[in-house]
């Protein structure tokens, strides 16, 4: 039985998408990537992964799995970040589908992050809770118990202080504010402590396009928890998305 899966991973700006080896979660063919279509309304981005996917070796006959900046249930996207507001309450799985013409699985987007550190990278042994965070344009969390996908966390809106910490703490924040990596990481220190105190994790994982500077700010968190970069990077949207599908397809 064939071990590969088609990932994409959707955000606001950039689509990206590549075959997977879902067993190993290396990447089998070269990573493409496209702008996000202006509005990001559904058809267009219906039409953008159907260009992708031509692109890539073989992909006939393959599940794909799309990771998505809004909260999934059941292939339905309930909210839209950075995108088309006409995805909310849309039968996302339903929509690829028919365009697509393969079977199709759609997560949340920090959710696949999530699945490929638990099966590829930094969580891959760990028990207990670990909670992944992806800061960017906001703050993404997956829930990860003992190597299980908690579904659907959305850490990132903690209220702090009577303000949803997203928009203090997420990479954004730092860049639009100019600040420095120390006042940054003193915002962070108030969102992990916040996280600590109502969860105990047993690790914390950062990810997002930041982490590959992880050494400029996790120094200077003082925590109880463990924390650590992610180990997929980039490509964990991607890893997560296409395990997803085949999990999915394979059931």
């Amino acid at each position: 039985m064939s071990k590969k899966a088609i990932g994409i991973d959707i955000g606001g700006t950039g689509i990206k998408g590549a075959v997977v080896d879902v067993k190993s979660g290396k990447l089998l063919s070269e990573r493409f990537r496209y702008p996000t279509p202006e509005g990001g309304s559904p058809k267009a981005i219906a039409n953008t992964l159907r260009e992708l996917i031509k692109n890539l070796p073989n992909p006939q006959g393959l599940p794909v799995g799309i990771c998505f900046p809004a909260v999934v249930k059941n292939g339905v996207t309930m909210s839209a970040a950075n995108v088309s507001r006409e995805w909310i309450g849309l039968d996302a799985d339903r929509l690829f589908q028919r365009e697509l013409k393969t079977t199709v699985h759609v997560l949340n987007d920090a959710d696949a992050a999530g699945l490929a550190e638990a099966k590829y990278g930094s969580a891959s042994k760990q028990k207990g809770l670990v909670i992944v965070t992806t800061l960017g344009t906001g703050i993404g969390t997956a829930l990860i118990y003992n190597g299980k996908l908690i579904p659907n966390s959305e850490l990132g809106h903690l209220e702090i202080s009577g303000i949803d910490y997203e928009t203090k703490a997420a990479f954004s924040a730092k860049e639009r504010e100019n600040l420095t990596w120390a006042q940054w990481t003193k915002r962070l220190q108030t969102y992990y402590t916040a996280l600590e105190a109502l969860l105990t994790p047993d690790l914390f994982i950062v990810g997002g396009g930041v982490s590959k500077e992880h050494d400029q700010f996790l120094p200077l968190l003082k925590l109880k928890t463990p924390i650590v970069p992610a180990f997929n990077r980039n490509s964990a949207g991607i890893m997560g998305a296409a395990y997803w599908a085949k999990k999915h397809t394979t059931d």
